[in-house]
């Protein structure tokens, strides 16, 4: 029978059932949308300027340079030709449609939680709400013999979890609280926080992939691009012992909270993926992440110690590097090292700044840091790097004032320190006279 001769009431069911459908497809692909920003997708797979997804952002590995692979919907160079049995297998088992093992940069051992629901709506918006980009990105940075994928397809057999295990274990487990539950699989899942903010072994895998596997997990990363990740687990100073779940919500909606601001890797984290998230889970993540006990409990705490302070404030700048930090540093973040939270972060008591290593701090010393502007903060700020106006000598001894100052009594910081993680930015080669200004 023509369509023209159904009953007019017949009609109207039928295209009621078409709307449904549509703003089902709709819903999917928002959700899909969605679990792509809580996954970090595109942080990881976009060069930025360039068009989402397709590919070809740079990691600078102790193996050697990888580039992210192109994951639009182009049927040559992305991922179009991926049916959804195999994107998922690529996604939680790290093995592509031709049978080859992904370098373990693709976090598919924390991937192996997502949940069945997730992986369909992020297969649907890739095929069908990402616009498909001819782009070959060639893996050619590696060097051997990690440029060889076989011994991949070893790592991954012995290192990275089974799904169906993975998924039994997350099912298995219970939580009082259902936005703790909600925060673990963020947090272990999709999130995969413990990437790069768990500690690895030298065979490169995550010591821990769960709270369940000990106190290991999220107890601060290896370097990531010359950043080193801090610990998400309650230790006072060098965790998130300090931190209250408002604190952390803001963070993750802004890069910014009273105790510190985001930097390095942890930038795109949020300016990509969550910043985008709805409070709730926002609020999930936190809330999961307080319940991490302090991977030391007995460590020294964190007290404010006012003689540095008192000592500026005097006009005494005796010690070391307390001079080149009065004329650097002090104008934004004060002489009491409080500095104006949330434009300027502080360094007293700041995680970062008493981290056993002090790379990071160093890092940002020489090459500045950019406090993105997000939906909540629309200004952006700026530090300006010192690697042109210091020495090895220079930043050596201001990081070693702010390391001991206000009660942070970290260690020492030496010159060969400074040179080392000089060597890795772009900051050019150190002055050759020590400037006081």
């Amino acid at each position: 029978m023509s369509w023209m001769r159904l009953p007019v009431a017949g009609m109207i069911a039928f295209l009621a059932l078409g709307i449904a459908a549509a703003r089902a497809d709709d819903d999917v692909r928002e959700r899909g949308a969605y679990v792509a920003r809580t996954a970090d997708c595109e942080a990881c797979h976009t060069v930025p300027g360039q068009a989402p997804f397709a590919g070809g952002l740079e990691f600078h590995l102790p193996t050697g340079t990888l580039y992210a692979p192109n994951i639009t919907p182009d049927a040559r160079t992305g991922i179009g030709r991926y049916s959804e049995a195999e994107f998922i297998r690529a996604v939680r088992q790290g093995i592509r449609r031709d049978g080859a093992t992904l370098y373990p940069a693709m976090p598919y051992p924390s991937y192996a939680r997502m949940t069945d629901e997730d992986l369909h709506a992020l297969y649907v918006y890739f095929m069908q709400g990402v616009k498909p980009v001819s782009h070959a990105v060639v893996q050619d940075g590696m060097t051997w013999p990690f440029s060889m994928r076989w011994p991949l397809a070893v790592w991954r057999w012995l290192f990275a979890p089974n799904p169906r295990d993975a998924l039994q274990q997350s099912g298995a487990r219970t939580f009082p609280d259902p936005l703790v539950a909600r925060g673990s699989y963020l947090v272990e899942g999709p999130g995969h926080c413990g990437a790069c903010h768990t500690p690895r072994a030298v065979t490169m895998q995550e010591k821990a992939l769960t709270a369940v596997d000990g106190t290991l997990y999220l107890s601060g990363g290896g370097p990531v691009d010359g950043w080193r990740p801090v610990s998400l687990r309650g230790d006072n100073r060098t965790g998130l012992g300090r931190w209250n779940e408002q604190d952390i919500v803001r963070f993750l909606a802004t890069g910014r909270m009273p105790l510190g601001a985001a930097f390095g890797g942890m930038t795109d984290a949020i300016a990509h993926g969550t910043q985008h998230m709805t409070p709730q889970d926002q609020l999930a993540i936190a809330r999961y992440l307080k319940t991490l006990s302090p991977l030391t409990p007995m460590a020294e705490g964190w007290t404010y110690d006012p003689t540095a302070a008192d000592a500026l404030r005097g006009g005494d700048v005796s010690a070391r590097g307390a001079r080149l930090y009065v004329d650097n540093c002090a104008a934004c973040h004060r002489t009491d090292g409080r500095a104006y939270p949330t434009t300027f972060p502080p360094l007293a008591g700041n995680p970062v700044v008493m981290d056993p290593t002090p790379d990071s701090l160093i890092r940002i010393v020489l090459a500045g840091n950019t406090l993105r502007a997000t939906r909540q903060t629309p200004s952006a700020f700026v530090m300006p790097g010192f690697a042109a106006r210091m020495n090895d000598q220079a930043v050596a001894d201001t990081v070693t004032f702010i390391r001991a100052a206000w009660g942070n009594n970290a260690p020492p910081v030496s010159p060969s320190d400074v040179a080392a993680v000089r060597r890795t930015t772009t900051g050019g080669a150190a002055p050759a006279s020590l400037p006081l200004n």
